[in-house]
């Protein structure tokens, strides 16, 4: 608890000559067809919608020095069908993405399920899942795609096949805990900031919607993991885990 969401013009017959008998017959001629000028622009009966015509894909490079991460997957569908991911992008369960806690978005994933073989590609737009012991939360699509609907969860590899060319500088974070009450978590924020210096909220959009309270601020996963064994040592909060601190 993962989303990748790509005339021939007819010339008319040639006039026609015929001869025969000595006699010439009248040509029938038929009107050339007009000759292409410059593509005009659609009208907006006809014309894609905006978002799509301008959005570009994400130039992406092939990373070398990343190992594949193996896990458990699992996937996710309605309620959050229709709603804002992480990313801003409206999540549609039925495009080949996914959810992940600390790849930046836009990364290409290869996720091979283990359990049967069947492989997929993903692109990451969300963040999740937020389940202990859970690396990555696949889309409906997704999911279908490596044979997952019904068990719900697989084990999977997943194997980085491109990342974004220019991704923002990475920030990382331990995430201590998601509320449904936003007291609550207002109450474990202030010890979170008074013991390690900065705590934040992050609103995550369901049934229920949950506040998710992100502890720390890190430049790599290592450091951010370090934190995160400190943590759960020193407030016995087994579940912590770290995740990207991505700009609001």
């Amino acid at each position: 608890m993962t989303r990748r969401r790509f005339v021939s013009l007819s010339v008319p017959a040639a006039a026609l000559l015929t001869e025969a008998c000595g006699h010439k017959h009248k040509a029938i001629n038929t009107p050339p067809p007009p000759v292409p000028g410059p593509t005009t622009a659609p009208t907006t009966e006809t014309a894609a919608p905006p978002s799509r015509a301008r959005t570009q894909p994400p130039v992406l490079t092939t990373p070398s020095d990343t190992e594949p991460e193996t896990g458990l997957a699992s996937w996710y569908g309605h309620p959050y069908h229709g709603r804002a991911s992480a990313s801003g992008e409206i999540y549609d369960m039925e495009q080949m993405t996914a959810a992940h806690r600390t790849l930046a978005f836009g990364t290409r994933v290869r996720v091979d399920n283990i359990d049967n073989g069947m492989s997929t590609e993903v692109r990451i737009n969300d963040r999740g899942p937020f389940v202990d012991g859970r690396i990555i939360d696949l889309s409906h699509a997704a999911a279908g795609a490596i044979g997952m609907i019904g068990p719900g969860v697989a084990h999977v590899k997943l194997t980085i096949i491109g990342v974004p060319a220019a991704p923002e500088p990475p920030v990382f974070a331990v995430q201590t805990g998601a509320f449904a009450n936003r007291a609550n978590a207002d109450r474990l924020q202030l010890t979170m900031a008074d013991r390690y210096g900065a705590a934040t909220l992050r609103l995550r959009n369901g049934t229920p919607p949950l506040w998710r309270l992100l502890v720390g601020k890190a430049p790599s996963t290592s450091a951010a993991e370090a934190l995160a064994r400190q943590i759960r040592s020193e407030q016995s909060i087994p579940e912590a885990f770290v995740v990207r601190l991505d700009p609001t």
